[in-house]
This record gives C-alpha cells, structure tokens and sequence, in this order.
C-alpha cells in the first residue's frame, strides 16, 4: 500500500539566479504549491557551465510531478529539452529579456502568480520541439533542442556580437546594436539544403533559420505562418541583394507579416504584390543545410559554435505545457 507522504507531489524550479528575484521567486513557489496542497517544491539554480539541462535532469531523478522555470529564453530551452518526451508538464515564469516561448503561447507576461499556479492547478498543451544535430568542422556532432528557432549566418552573428551589458540595460532591443555590428562585415555565403521530401536546393544567403514558432518581441511576426502545435518545422532563407535588399527584409517582417496580414483589405494587397526573394518561406519536418565554410550558429538565442552543416526535425507534441485553466488554444 502507498503511504500518504509518498503519494504528496512535488514540484522543482529550475531558475537563472542572474534572471530573477530568487527570494521572492521561491517563496511564490512555495506559496502555491502550499495552497494547492502538494510537498515543498525542490529548488535548483541554473550556472554558467549548465544552463538547465542538469537541473531538470536532477529534479526528475528526485521524483518531481511538475517542473517550472525561470530565466532567459536559453534557460526555457535548456530544460525543456531535458524533459522532452517524459510527460513531466513544463511550466514557464516569464522572465529575462525575450519571453518568446511564451509570448508564442500566449501567456500573460506581467502576472507571475498566475503563471506560477498552473503548475498545480491549469491546464497543460502538447508542444513541439525541435533538435538540431549540428556537425563541427572537424568531424564532431552533438544534438541539441530548440523550441523557438536556430539559425546559421547573420542572425547568429548578431547574436554574438550584441553585448551582455546593454541587453541587460535595454532589452531585446540590444540585437539591433548587435544587428549593426554584424552587418559591417556581413556577406553571403553558398549553400545546399533540402526541406522535408522536396529536392537539394543550392542559394546564396546571408542566413538560414528554422523554426518552431515566429512571433517577436514588439509584435513583429517573423514567420506568421509558424505554430508550436503543428508538427512542422517553419525555415526561412535570408537572401537580400545588396544593401538595399535588407529594406524589403524589413518590409516583409515588420509590415507585411506583422500588420497588413491582420486585415482582409491587406492579405488582398500582399497578394497582388510582385514576389521579392530577399526571404523565402518553406515547412517540413526536416531541414539539411550544408556550407564549405563554417558558420556561426544560434539555438534560441545562445550561441552553439559554428557549424559546417545542421540536420534539423520537429518532434511533434513532444513537450507538455501548463497554460491557465481555459487558456485559448486555437491560436498557437
């Protein structure tokens, strides 16, 4: 027979000490777990030489029911792929700098109680996640999860180059110091690369990104075609001619995609519109990209090295979220 203390649950906050007010963030914790009548949560801070997968690796060994987490976008990615395909419902507190996993499923950013509740008590969605096996220059290979997007080229340059103290003093706004600093030196480099069952393509790019879900901070929608219930993998090249080519990126992003899209009279004008390539969209559950050189590449906005080739695939409803209790779901 199973005694009562063995059948209390638990929960586990993994959290980024630097992202968060860990004080107040664990007593909120414990708070809701008291109230929702489960055993005191287990705690584990993240470090910079393991930014979560450890972590949630350790609070499952110790039994947790529900993990929650706390701290960048990298945090959130981290320990969703340690407990990718376990069942164990993830819970994400809003935090740091980009929120994006959560700004894609809708989640309220500004109410951390709340959030922290569902844990115990709200709903949960199957979501996707992608794993992206990366092969070095010099022959080695390691696999790991994204459940926002990764990239090859620019956007991981910009990436690396943006710098730690302004984005902790401004935000995502800090990539477009990082943007300017990459384009100086930016220049595109050949590919091959094949999507799903479709042919081996060959292009000159600046950047390759491929995605699990496309929304921004500051409601611009990179892919709004993406969701993270889907099963499918969204990729997007970046190929402007010169300069100018970058004005028609950002027309495609910040007003095509992200306001003429919300209107009916506006889908009518995209579609009379000639066709740019400066970006072009495809979906699969697979991706193979492959360049001579190596280049820098990005998995949810951390740096991972660079990458002479990349073997992308979407895990369709491989990780469980908790959402608020009537949470709408036909959006994501």
């Amino acid at each position: 027979m199973t005694s009562d203390a063995a059948a209390v649950r638990r929960a586990a906050l993994v959290y980024n000490p630097v992202k968060v007010d860990a004080r107040r963030l664990r007593a909120q914790v414990v708070h809701a777990a008291e109230r929702a009548g489960w055993g005191a949560p287990l705690f584990f801070e993240t470090t910079p030489e393991d930014l979560g997968q450890g972590q949630a690796r350790s609070a499952l060994s110790q039994g947790a029911d529900a993990v929650l987490v706390a701290g960048g976008d990298g945090t959130v990615r981290a320990v969703a792929e340690a407990l990718a395909h376990t069942g164990v419902p993830l819970t994400i507190v809003p935090s740091g700098t980009g929120n994006l996993l959560a700004r894609n499923l809708r989640l309220p950013l500004d109410d951390p109680d709340r959030v922290i509740g569902t844990a115990f008590t709200g709903d949960t969605v199957m979501i996707d996640v992608g794993f992206a096996e990366l092969h070095r220059v010099d022959g080695a290979r390691e696999t790991h999860a994204y459940v926002v997007m990764g990239g090859i080229g620019l956007d991981a340059a910009m990436i690396a180059n943006t710098r730690p103290s302004l984005k902790k003093s401004v935000g995502w706004v800090a990539y477009v110091d990082g943007a300017a600093r990459s384009l100086v030196r930016a220049a595109p480099f050949r590919i091959v690369y094949q999507v799903g069952d479709q042919r081996l393509h060959s292009a000159r790019v600046q950047s390759v990104l491929y995605a699990n879900c496309g929304s921004l901070p500051a409601g611009l929608s990179l892919i709004p075609e993406a969701s993270v219930v889907d099963g499918t993998m969204d990729v997007v090249l970046f190929q402007p001619k010169a300069w100018w080519g970058w004005l028609f990126v950002w027309r495609r992003v910040a007003w095509d995609n992200s306001v003429l899209r919300r209107f009916r009279a506006g889908r009518r004008v995209l579609q009379l519109r000639t066709r740019d390539n400066a970006v072009r969209y495809m979906r699969g559950r697979t991706m193979e990209v492959a360049a001579a050189e190596p280049h820098p590449v990005q998995l949810d906005g951390d740096e991972f090295g660079e990458a002479v080739r990349i073997v992308s695939r979407i895990d369709a409803g491989a990780l469980r979220v908790t959402v608020p209790t009537g949470h709408d779901l036909s959006r994501l």
